[in-house]
């Protein structure tokens, strides 16, 4: 099965077949439901390279269940702060990151999404040097979206992928 259709049947199982699978971002002038938005405005904020804007996404209460118990928050930093900080070391580690939304998911409170992760290894990425190496990785990510934010995520990400990339 391929990434595509896993992440639609995900997004299926979790709405309950009621949602509306989107096959491209969709641009300005359509209308979207605030969820469709903020997957959009979560790959333009870190393709434009705006932390600050990109933090503004997530509510204060927000939960990441993605969160590794080998890697656990240290103590005194919010869920938040830490899925804002892993994004801030993509940034420096990838300075031309580009990020683009493969496809949406979208029902009532939940979006699913599948994201492209596109940029050049030029700084300490993952605690490994800089390679210079073109890195092309994925996601899929879930998100519960109140009052605007997005306020829980479930995500899987190409770590191995990844870490291949990097070791060349």
């Amino acid at each position: 099965m391929d990434r595509r259709s896993l992440l639609v049947g995900m997004g299926l199982t979790l709405t309950g077949f009621t949602g509306q699978v989107l096959s491209r971002p969709v641009t300005n002038t359509q209308k979207s439901p605030v969820g469709q938005q903020l997957i959009n405005q979560f790959a333009e904020t870190l393709s434009a390279h705006n932390i600050d804007a990109f933090a503004a996404l997530f509510a204060e209460t927000y939960i990441n269940h993605q969160m590794s118990a080998a890697a656990p928050i240290p103590i005194g930093v919010t869920p938040k702060q830490a899925s804002v900080g892993i994004f801030a070391a993509r940034l420096k580690g990838l300075p031309d990151l580009k990020v683009t939304v493969e496809m949406q998911v979208v029902s009532n409170d939940m979006v699913a999404a599948s994201f492209i992760y596109e940029g050049t290894h030029t700084g300490v990425y993952l605690g490994v040097p800089a390679t210079n190496r073109r890195l092309r990785f994925t996601s899929c990510d879930i998100f519960r979206v109140v009052d605007g934010k997005f306020v829980e995520h479930w995500g899987m990400g190409d770590l191995a992928g990844v870490m291949a990339q990097l070791k060349g």
